[in-house]
């Protein structure tokens, strides 16, 4: 992600960004029941709110916040990814929705512009995230919410998976809770699954999220094509 001098923060993301479509099955299969949503939707609601998807990606999740919100707002530093988010706000005719470039450390938003941010594996991923927080601080308006979804890392299958990974080696799982509870975070734990249409849509998201010696064992461990995980979604009124 080098070239964006102007937008601090940015971090690179290839799983999404080098591998799109594969990507979008790995998002079609997460949390079937969408019981995230519905546990946001319990805390603070979207109706009639304008509502920002931060580090939105290719946009899987605007046409679910755009049925209910007032205004859906997307932000996305990655140029390809927010493209193709473009793209699929017009092929669905998502007319309250606005794609733009920004990024958690420098948003293009005016002061207290904002009911709810949701940003879902994205930047926030615990101490460092700092600088992204003092700007959700400035455009989430009073009484607004802000939701950061982040991988359990201490509950079902994927967490096991996780911390098996190389490439999650840098990350501290013990200093993420402790960091949000400071930062005036609750956090609500939520058990979902992956729930693919096979096993070749499976074999194929292990391959851009793990290592490409771990991978084929995870796949040898799981029958079918279902895999538990948890979520941790840390929630904040301001």
């Amino acid at each position: 992600m080098a070239g964006f001098p102007w937008l601090p923060g940015v971090h690179p993301a290839p799983n999404i960004q080098d591998a799109a479509d594969i990507y979008e099955l790995e998002n079609l299969a997460a949390d079937p029941e969408q019981r995230l949503e519905k546990a946001m939707w319990a805390i603070a609601s979207w109706e009639d709110a304008v509502l920002l998807d931060l580090g939105a990606g290719t946009g899987f999740h605007l046409a679910r916040f755009h049925a209910r919100a007032r205004h859906v707002i997307a932000v996305e530093p990655h140029d390809p990814s927010r493209l193709r988010a473009m793209e699929r706000v017009a092929r669905l005719g998502l007319e309250r929705v606005s794609v733009m470039t920004g990024s958690a450390e420098r948003l293009l938003l005016a002061h207290s512009s904002i009911d709810v941010a949701h940003a879902r594996f994205a930047y926030f991923f615990g101490p460092g995230s700092e600088a992204g927080l003092d700007e959700l601080r400035r455009v989430i308006r009073p009484g607004g919410t802000a939701f950061i979804i982040d991988n359990d890392w201490h509950h079902g299958t994927f967490a096991g998976w996780l911390r098996r990974s190389s490439w999650c080696k840098h990350l501290d799982p013990e200093a993420s809770e402790p960091f949000w509870n400071a930062q005036g975070f609750a956090v609500t734990r939520v058990a979902s699954e992956w729930r693919f249409q096979n096993r070749a849509d499976l074999e194929a998201v292990l391959r851009i999220e793990f290592p490409p010696d771990l991978a084929p064992q995870l796949l040898a461990e799981v029958s079918g094509s279902r895999v538990d995980y948890g979520y941790c979604l840390y929630h904040r009124r301001y």
